[in-house]
């Protein structure tokens, strides 16, 4: 049996007509740069995140590093974060010349340690870059008493963390900013590139809705150096058709997570991250700890059962970091859990049987 880490193709093929008409009436509209669809994504955002206003974009990369550089982490400003995460929720911190510094992570949640984030704030400290991933958020009560204490500005890199909730708080709306990516494979995906930017201020969503069109406050006349990242009409039509599903999606996800853990609990080789915290997680990815990791990958590989390692490589140990001279073994929770971490395929679409091949070919890995 195949069993594909990720496939739009069955969610497509269950909503064929409602894809295919938003898609068409864009086309036949004409308007296919922001417009209605855009606007229309934009206030079903707000409704459903309580956000006070979500300005949509390019990609969930470019709502980084246009919130980043809004909030001044720019020039040799230093912007506290994980190295445990992908490159875009670090790389908008050095495109901007500030220096990312590293918190390690904690053991059981795989998201920063927030009681290591104080002893890093230096006078040059300008902000937190809060990462939710996997399937939880990160303590952001801790993360804003420090923030508010050192007069810090906090950007959630929610670009994982549609759905989820802290506190009956969703995701990005707790710091200054926050931002979402809609890459496909994400809980809300399009087809294709987009993301958005959500904010309760009404100057940084000012700021944001003109950095997007170059830095234009109205046509032609540029108030910033800004950018070109604007949100396509098209992707907004498809992804107000999933956000109407997105309640049930989610709890699909719920079971088969639910199902994983039943069927491998009581597998001796196999550990599971911990939720922790008042919140409501989201099965974006489901990983795991696994013991000969790479030996178990490659078996899962040979009987055509897709998967994901979220992250080999800690980014201190990634060569474009390499400026910021870190050595193997400065953040040893990260680096272990590299070695460890391995995402089996997760998405409302996936049958249960498919999931107890997935977890008989682990069963079957061990016993060899």
């Amino acid at each position: 049996m195949k069993v594909n880490f990720y496939t739009s193709l069955r969610e497509y093929s269950e909503r064929k007509e409602e894809f295919n008409k938003a898609i068409f009436d864009v086309v036949e509209s004409g308007s296919f740069i922001l417009g209605p669809k855009v606007t229309e994504l934009e206030e079903q955002i707000k409704a459903y995140t309580g956000a006070k206003h979500a300005i949509g974009v390019a990609s969930g990369t470019d709502a980084l590093v246009i919130a980043s550089h809004i909030l001044g982490f720019t020039d040799g400003k230093e912007v506290i974060t994980s190295p445990f995460t992908f490159l875009a929720s670090t790389s908008c911190i050095a495109k901007h010349n500030a220096k990312p510094v590293f918190v390690d992570i904690d053991e059981e949640t795989f998201e920063i340690n927030t009681n290591k984030i104080e002893e890093k704030i230096t006078p040059n400290t300008a902000g937190i870059v809060p990462i939710h991933l996997f399937s939880q958020m990160n303590n952001m009560d801790r993360i804003m008493e420090v923030a508010s204490k050192h007069n810090l500005r906090v950007l959630e890199d929610a670009a994982e963390a549609f759905g989820m909730r802290w506190h009956g708080k969703h995701s990005g709306t707790i710091g200054d900013m926050g931002i979402f990516s809609f890459f496909p494979t994400k809980t809300l995906g399009g087809y294709g590139d987009g993301g958005m930017i959500i904010t309760n201020d009404d100057n940084l969503a000012q700021m944001t809705k003109m950095f997007r069109v170059h830095g234009a406050s109205k046509k032609y006349h540029y108030d910033y150096i800004g950018y070109n990242s604007r949100l396509d009409s098209m992707q907004a039509a498809v992804l107000s058709v999933k956000l109407k599903y997105i309640d049930e999606a989610i709890k699909k996800r719920e079971t088969v997570a639910k199902w994983y853990t039943d069927k491998l609990s009581d597998c001796e080789y196999i550990r599971f991250p911990k939720i922790k915290g008042d919140q409501s997680p989201v099965y974006y990815v489901f990983n795991l700890l696994a013991e000969k990791r790479d030996e178990l990958a490659d078996f899962l590989k040979e009987n055509e059962i897709g998967y994901s390692i979220y992250y080999p490589i800690p980014l201190h140990m990634q060569k474009c970091f390499s400026y910021l001279g870190h050595k193997k073994g400065d953040f040893p929770v990260a680096e272990k859990i590299s070695q460890e971490i391995l995402a089996l395929p997760i998405y409302p679409e996936i049958t249960e049987k498919e999931v107890d091949f997935v977890c008989d070919t682990i069963k079957k890995f061990y016993r060899k």
